[in-house]
């Protein structure tokens, strides 16, 4: 397996069973955080995702610029392919953007969509 991309994870992408139906397997990561962004609640309306995760209301990060604010998460080094099926699992109210982490690695992360900045 070729690893190649960068993925930080905060919410349900971490959890084991999210991980093992999106990827097929549990990934290793390592601590990090997102600067700039808070967690506010999202209704999930996806039928899957809510299935596949546990539960209708999960936690999206949102950009308020204000450096103070943090959101801790894993890291996990996946593959391109791996990418796409979190892109597929991902609900069509978050999107994905590269940003740099707290460690100063940059990475890939969902982010909420809706909210303007």
């Amino acid at each position: 397996m070729t690893v190649s991309v960068s993925l930080f994870a905060y919410g349900t992408l971490q959890q084991r069973n999210v991980q093992i139906a999106t990827f097929g397997r549990l990934l290793e990561g390592e601590p990090d955080a997102l600067l700039g962004y808070v967690l506010t609640p999202l209704a999930i309306s996806d039928a899957y995702v809510v299935k596949t995760s546990g539960s209708s209301v999960h936690n999206a990060a949102h950009c308020t610029g204000n450096a103070a604010d943090v959101v801790s998460g894993m890291v996990y080094m996946i593959t391109d392919a791996e990418l796409r099926r979190a892109d597929d699992y991902e609900v069509k109210e978050m999107t994905r953007v590269e940003v740099a982490l707290a460690s100063g690695r940059r990475s890939f992360v969902y982010v909420r969509a809706d909210i303007s900045e």
